[in-house]
């Protein structure tokens, strides 16, 4: 492995050599956190505009989470390339190149209605914001932390992240509301071409490493295979509930396609001399674990996607522009919770078993939260502090566990084939499975409630001649869809506090370091019967 090359000298300070000699040293590292900002606001199709994309054309909730996961599979797919990409080409090669793409995909997205156009579209769309934003970030990198502290590094890089994703959705749904869903893909058409400006007016060709490395010898092949199956394994998670699951032919088709390519996908890794992913990763101090605990966070604030769309689209009856902007306060509780962060893992550098726990209390917080304000009657406001305490748990997590990653993970090129199979967990899979075990439980909630109550409307029950059945109803399918939603919550308070007690009990040093070693039956037995036999 080639490696990084070495920070400037003492004195010298930070130096980005890309930028021209008449740029003002203090300005460029600013300039790079704007164009990181341009990039991360990009995207496919931006469910902000949800209700106005619908409006507009045929695509269901369904076609459109399909696309948003298209998008992350992207960029999943793409981390094992970064490492060769930045030590291939010049900083204005890779991100002239990621935005003219990024720029491309939004004029695609804008005008096309063909499913299997704009889900290729949405894939190499993820791959180009990944790539932009790597390069960005780690230009900067330095100048966030000088030596180089993944402690403080991936908390201010969730800071950039989270920012962009509320912001986008909150930005999309302005844009739809004032005029049209197409102006939030004109206007990142704009910002590209703003990053297109600064690196062709104020920065020149650079690469930090003075020998090219080559891309001969990757494994395209098996990256290939896994952006496939990523992609059949959206469409079963997403489209599950909708097509009655295992009850559809294509479905079962499916699902026996993916065992087949996961089979193919297993074998190739073993046997090419390169693999695309490394296999020895699994077998490292604490990935295994790292990646068990992203899975369940991340199955966790799925209900994110699904609960929160129910009750603002079904119950509430809110606009697009005012779901947004209640989500919104979001952003307060990213902060707070990077704050708690970098005080943990850099000022007091404490042990993360606790951070975790309180990650998930915070998690357990925001459901018990949303399970007792639930209401018909409900002012939305009040669901700012819930909203507030998700977005502290997310950010906690999420760093948190990028960092035990680094942290289990020393080689540099291992690392990001390791952020490969973390955000294949973190941003992918765990929420898109989460999406569809969330809708069929609430599918199976509601038409069990729906049921259960409805016996109850009998004729000894009501008088017909002064009963106003269309009102009724309405108002008896919210209170249903409010109680499956409270059912829902209810699952998730009992998992998210089984964690937060479990991340608590490891945190004692009696438990976290005297595991009782219990041996085998048989060895049990034969131990059992010898000190049977030393007591006769």
């Amino acid at each position: 492995m080639l490696p990084l090359p070495p920070p400037p000298p003492a004195g010298m300070g930070f130096m980005m050599p890309m930028f021209r000699d008449w740029v003002p040293r203090r300005i460029q590292p600013w300039i790079y956190v704007v164009c990181v900002f341009c990039i991360q606001f990009s995207g496919g199709m931006y469910l902000g505009a949800l209700e106005d994309i619908q409006g507009s054309t045929n695509f269901m909730i369904e076609d459109l989470l399909m696309l948003l996961y298209a998008n992350l599979a992207g960029m999943a797919i793409y981390f094992p390339m970064l490492f060769r990409m930045k030590f291939r080409f010049t900083n204005q090669q890779l991100l002239i190149g990621s935005a003219i793409i990024i720029a491309v995909c939004n004029l695609i997205t804008m005008h096309s209605t063909c499913m299997p156009l704009l889900l290729v579209v949405c894939f190499i769309e993820g791959m180009a914001k990944i790539q932009g934003t790597f390069e960005h970030m780690s230009n900067i990198q330095l100048w966030i932390t000088p030596r180089r502290d993944f402690a403080v590094f991936f908390p201010v890089l969730h800071i950039v992240l989270l920012t962009a994703i509320e912001g986008s959705a909150f930005l999309a749904a302005w844009f739809g509301y004032h005029f049209s869903w197409q102006m939030m893909h004109v206007f990142t058409v704009g910002t590209m071409c703003l990053v297109v400006a600064v690196q062709l007016f104020l920065c020149r060709p650079f690469c930090p490493m003075p020998q090219r490395l080559s891309l001969k010898g990757i494994d395209y092949g098996s990256g290939l295979l896994i952006s496939l199956l990523m992609l059949i394994i959206s469409y079963i998670m997403v489209y599950g509930d909708y097509k009655m699951w295992f009850d559809n032919r294509n479905l079962r088709i499916l699902v026996g396609v993916s065992i087949f390519l996961s089979g193919v996908i297993l074998h190739r890794l073993l046997r090419v001399q390169n693999p695309y992913v490394d296999l020895r990763i699994f077998r490292l101090r604490n990935v295994i674990p790292i990646l068990a605990v992203v899975t369940v966070a991340e199955f966790l604030l799925g209900c994110e996607h699904t609960m929160e769309e129910i009750l603002c689209s079904e119950v509430f009856k809110l606009e697009e522009h005012t779901k947004e902007e209640l989500f919104l306060w979001t952003l307060p509780g990213v902060y707070v919770g990077v704050a708690i962060d970098l005080l943990w893992l850099k000022v007091l550098k404490w042990k993360v078993w606790k951070l975790l726990a309180i990650g998930f209390g915070f998690i357990l917080v925001y459901a018990m939260l949303m399970y007792f304000t639930l209401d018909m009657q409900v002012n939305i406001e009040q669901f700012r502090l819930p909203i507030m305490c998700r977005g502290v748990a997310y950010s906690i997590l999420a760093a948190t566990l990028m960092w035990s990653l680094d942290e289990s993970i020393p080689d540099l090129e291992q690392f990001f084939m390791g952020l490969f199979i973390f955000n294949i967990f973190h941003m992918y899979l765990a929420g898109a499975a989460g999406y569809g075990i969330y809708t069929t439980m609430f599918s199976q909630f509601l038409n069990d409630d729906i049921v259960r109550y409805g016996q109850q409307l009998t004729l000894t029950r009501i008088d017909p001649t002064h009963f106003d059945f269309p009102y009724f109803m309405e108002n008896f399918v919210q209170s249903m869809i409010n109680t499956a939603v409270k059912q829902v919550y209810g699952i998730v308070i009992w998992i998210s506090g089984t964690m937060t007690v479990l991340f608590f009990v490891l945190d004692i040093p009696a438990v976290r370091t005297n595991f009782r070693k219990v041996p085998i039956w048989p060895v049990y037995g034969i131990e059992y019967l010898a000190r049977k036999v030393n007591r006769s």
